[in-house]
């Protein structure tokens, strides 16, 4: 069965990040240290709340605020909340080079909206894929079952026709429980490599 899809997560995947950022701008305008909002907004409850749609984005500034005691107003958290990724060249270029064999590529994150709509704004490269598939928007984040369902009901493929490439192992292991062909990523060498043998 031949690939005729490619998905990619976003974070650690086609573009690093780094909440630490985000933590010491925040910092500068609160009265919570960087150290105490880190552990509020990575890879915390509350933003796993947020990234499942169990908290809408204003609820979520108004609980860091909260919190923290930021002085600021939304636009101002935002920005520092989201100026936190940097672009993977090497794996952006992969994308491309996809794209170039003539195959629909995919987004498939955990992210949330304050995220994403700073990447749409930053990053060129996120406008060139087939379609995306959002945690905030369905409700659900990997690895449960229903956000694999809808990126293949979006794709419209199915099992060995999806290759799919994430940095995190249940992740991973969630799409091979549904026959998808999976890469975990540990190195832009390692997944160029085995995507180019995927597809070709």
């Amino acid at each position: 069965m031949s690939i005729k899809a490619v998905v990619f997560d976003l974070g650690k995947v086609l573009v690093d990040f780094d909440y630490g950022i985000a933590a010491r701008k925040l910092a500068e305008s609160s009265s919570a240290p960087a150290d105490e909002i880190r552990a509020l907004i990575d890879q915390s409850p509350l933003l796993f709340r947020y990234e499942s749609a169990g908290v809408t984005t204003q609820e979520f500034f108004d609980e860091v605020r909260r919190r923290i005691g930021f002085r600021g107003n939304f636009d101002e958290f935002a920005a520092a909340f989201a100026d936190i990724f940097t672009e993977i060249p090497e794996m952006t270029r992969l994308h491309a080079e996809v794209r170039a064999c003539g195959l629909p590529t995919f987004v498939l994150s955990n992210t949330n909206e304050i995220a994403i709509a700073h990447v749409r704004r930053n990053f060129p490269f996120f406008a060139h894929f087939t379609d995306y598939v959002f945690s905030f928007e369905h409700a659900v984040l990997k690895p449960a079952q229903r956000i694999y369902e809808i990126t293949e009901q979006r794709s419209d493929c199915r099992g060995g026709e999806i290759l799919f490439l994430d940095d995190k192992a249940e992740n991973v292991e969630a799409g091979a429980r549904r026959g998808w062909r999976v890469i975990c990523h540990r190195s832009s060498d390692e997944s160029i490599r085995a995507v180019r043998d995927g597809i070709n």
